[in-house]
């Protein structure tokens, strides 16, 4: 089964920040759940199968091991995907001045790393640094928009940016801080070889095997001594292995895909396993706006109507999730952003006679094999999904059927993760593919997935869109931190998706997420979605273990 969690990944529940800014009452209690007693007992996590554990807690590498990034290391502030909240870790507020070019960033006094090295401003600053140094650790890109990054004192950090870009915010203060006094001495940080992390975070690692893996508790830790003494990682092969130990009772916390879930775990103990597959981004079936058919809004809506989005969450997902909205909005993560004029549009129709009416309408006419085709051309497209992914797969065969019903001819062409990805994200104008199945990139407002899939130059625009009013309203929106400005910019870009149908929204990406409460309650549900779940969204976990209750 594939992962693809992409949200943007963190320490007390009660403290929820705008992104615009954290306001100064909250700052006494952005680490209140300071715990009075010693911590107790061990929780056992399975993000997922990996097989054996390599040696790795280097936090720039991407094969790094759960847990390096957020129980260890951490960065200034978390922002969740999930709720919008915002949790402040290393940084303690943050002010925007000169016009929102300038973003100044008040840091915890009362951090030090597990060493015993007091942390201080030097430790970003160098972090920075490091990232402008060696271009290939700086995922987020934050160099691109950042002109510098000064310390004011040991525990002020000024970052100052080219232009004004409110959003981005996120992503320079959701970098991991290491500590200078020694990443100073490793040289190029992607060859570090990190066995023995000395983080800031609520844990310390104990011990490392290939088969199994451990932290215990920070005693030390700035936010309160974690509830929870150890954190255990198991290695497992396979999804099937992890799911014989989750029905056994072997582990706490899960983020693994299980069929029939309800007879497989929850009604094994069904006072004690529980899971909430919360809503992680919307999943896509892009269309390649080059196509000179697929171009066509008509195409699209045809495309749109005929799909049964009830039948694919059904039976290629399971039930686990629901068809998505024309928006392409993460709901009810993005709720409070919906204009309130699209409230009444928010479900899509399956309509394939409809469907067929909007092809005839726009000129298209049935050939002898039963397709729509204009000008000699046939509506006939290729739609590209990555082999194995059996959900998507399964997906992509169900379109394929409801597509040929209305006289749309699609093949699905199963292919290898590497040579997908490689066509979804080919230059502009030469990605050779016509539709795909995919996921978007959600964070903690609508902007960030639609920057990511609309703006011109998005990181993931692989339809390939170029429209100056989408453009306008993202630019618009990056240049305030005024709430009302910000929805007003995302209200134009819920009419443009509505109206326009840039690509074709299916339904929402659900987020594994199993725990049992036979030793631990206090995490996030569906009754109380506080934060992000799953035990594989990095930062998000550290914060859930801090908030987890030890029955004893």
């Amino acid at each position: 089964m594939k992962k693809h969690n992409i949200s943007i990944t963190t320490i007390a529940a009660s403290v929820f920040i705008a992104l615009s800014g954290v306001p100064s009452g909250a700052l006494a209690q952005a680490h209140a759940r300071a715990a009075s007693t010693p911590p107790s007992g061990t929780i056992v996590l399975t993000p997922g199968p990996n097989g054996d554990w390599q040696d790795n807690f280097n936090p720039f590498s991407a094969n790094a091991n759960y847990g390096t990034l957020g129980l260890v290391y951490e960065p200034l502030f978390y922002f969740d995907s999930l709720s919008g909240h915002t949790f402040p870790l290393l940084g303690k507020s943050y002010t925007w001045s000169n016009g929102n070019k300038t973003l100044t960033v008040n840091l915890q006094n009362k951090a030090a790393w597990s060493d015993g090295t007091p942390f201080t401003s030097a430790d970003v600053v160098f972090t920075f640094d490091l990232l402008k140094r060696y271009p290939a650790i700086d995922t987020n890109a934050v160099w691109t928009k950042l002109s510098s990054v000064k310390a004011d004192g040991a525990s002020k950090v000024v970052f100052q940016f080219q232009q004004a870009d409110v959003p981005f915010a996120m992503y320079v203060l959701n970098d991991p801080i290491v500590p200078k006094h020694i990443w100073s001495k490793l040289g190029d940080p992607t060859k570090a070889n990190i066995t023995k992390p000395v983080g800031t975070g609520p844990y310390v690692l104990a011990n490392f095997t290939a088969q199994d893996y451990r932290f215990n508790a920070n005693m030390h830790y700035y936010g309160g001594i974690p509830p929870v003494k150890t954190v255990d990682y198991p290695a497992y092969a396979g999804n099937d292995s992890v799911n014989m130990a989750l029905a056994m009772g072997k582990i706490d916390w899960a983020g693994n895909f299980i069929p029939n879930i309800q007879k497989i775990y929850v009604n094994r103990d069904s006072v004690h396993n529980h899971y909430w597959f919360a809503h992680g981004s919307v999943i896509m079936l892009y269309t390649n706006l080059k196509d000179p058919l697929l171009s066509q809004l008509p195409v699209r809506q045809a495309i749109s109507l005929a799909i049964n989005r009830n039948k694919i969450a059904n039976e290629a997902e399971y039930g686990y999730t629901v068809p998505a909205n024309p928006l392409g909005l993460v709901l009810p993560n993005n709720q409070a952003w919906i204009d309130p004029k699209l409230k009444s549009q928010l479900n899509f129709g399956y309509d394939p006679a409809k469907a067929i009416q909007i092809l005839e309408r726009a000129g298209f006419k049935k050939n002898s094999k039963g397709i729509f085709e204009k000008n000699g051309k046939p509506l006939s497209f290729t739609l590209q999904v990555v082999a194995g992914w059996t959900d998507w797969d399964t997906s992509c065969a169900l379109i394929e059927s409801d597509l040929k019903k209305i006289g749309i001819q699609v093949s699905v062409i199963q292919e290898q993760y590497g040579a997908y990805a490689a066509n979804l994200n080919a230059p502009i104008g030469k990605k050779p593919y016509q539709l795909a199945i995919s996921w978007t990139n959600a964070g903690p407002t609508p902007y960030y997935l639609y920057e990511n899939m609309l703006a011109t130059g998005g990181n993931y625009n692989v339809e390939q869109l170029n429209n100056s009013t989408v453009n306008a309203a993202l630019l618009a929106y990056s240049r305030t931190t005024n709430l009302a400005q910000q929805k007003q910019a995302m209200y134009k870009v819920e009419n443009y998706m509505a109206t326009k149908l840039p690509s074709v929204p299916l339904f929402y990406g659900p987020v594994w997420d199993e725990y049992r409460t036979a030793k631990f309650t206090g995490f996030p549900t569906q009754a109380h979605p506080w934060i992000s779940g799953g035990p594989a969204s990095n930062f998000a976990q550290a914060i859930v273990l801090m908030h987890l209750h030890p029955l004893k």
